[in-house]
């Protein structure tokens, strides 16, 4: 797919395409979550399991993050969701017949938004998926002011500004799970046990809570971000989910 990507603000969205441009069966778009963007190491490393297998798919970086236009500091989950539409609808004009979405962290609260109100995501992966937005807001942000602080200033430095617009919009949401019920899709849900920034507990609560056919893989010893053998271990789950939904 090689086509300029504008979101509702008119700015453009970063992509990377991985597959075979004149396959149109279906393309699978990889959201990230929050300070992230389209080349993390679990990205680039899942689509390119994703296209050894015959898959297309698009690492996207939402707006504001990575070389999207935009202001970080102007990015929240709800406009993150009018971002993906955008990518939906690209899809849908180069004529693809299925669309599914994998999100991670943040990202996957996103995906869970998106397909409660778009019946063209047909098929839904959360890669250690954000569940209780407003506890994630009081949990590791909690000791700073909204507009004046950093989001981990210690790992990330000052690029990342802690929005007043990302605290409000994390609070006003509060948790995605009242979406799971408007969720008709198949639905897998990939979370590590070592996951020390989205609670694996908030994994099974979003397996729990999502209607059926719907999977869940709990991976062992496994961060957030699927570092090390992690990485090899949820692209395995991923790509094993996807042979089984080829029908």
């Amino acid at each position: 797919m090689e086509t300029e990507i504008k979101n509702t603000a008119k700015e453009v969205l970063d992509y990377t395409f991985h597959g075979d441009p004149t396959d149109s069966s279906m393309l699978i778009i990889v959201g990230h979550g929050v300070t992230g963007d389209k080349d993390r190491e679990w990205a680039v490393g899942l689509c390119e399991a994703l296209e050894a297998e015959g898959y297309n798919s698009l690492r996207m970086s939402f707006s504001g993050n990575g070389k999207s236009d935009g202001k970080f500091a102007d990015s929240t989950i709800t406009k993150e969701v009018k971002d993906l539409k955008a990518v939906v609808n690209a899809a849908e004009n180069a004529g693809y017949h299925r669309i599914a979405y994998v999100g991670h962290s943040m990202g996957g609260a996103v995906g869970v938004l998106a397909a409660s109100r778009d019946d063209r995501i047909e098929l839904l992966v959360s890669l250690a998926g954000m569940v209780e937005t407003a506890d994630f807001v009081k949990r590791e942000f909690g000791d700073q002011k909204p507009g004046a602080g950093f989001m981990w200033p210690e790992d990330k430095g000052e690029e990342f500004p802690l929005s007043k617009a990302f605290v409000d919009d994390l609070e006003s949401i509060k948790n995605i799970l009242p979406k799971c019920e408007k969720i008709e899709v198949p639905f897998l849900v990939v979370h590590g046990d070592k996951d020390d920034v989205v609670p694996v507990d908030e994994g099974y609560a979003l397996y729990q809570g999502a209607f059926e056919p719907k999977e869940i893989v709990v991976l062992e010893g496994v961060d957030h971000v699927f570092s090390g053998d992690g990485l090899p271990k949820m692209t395995e789950a991923v790509v094993s989910w996807f042979k089984g939904q080829m029908i």
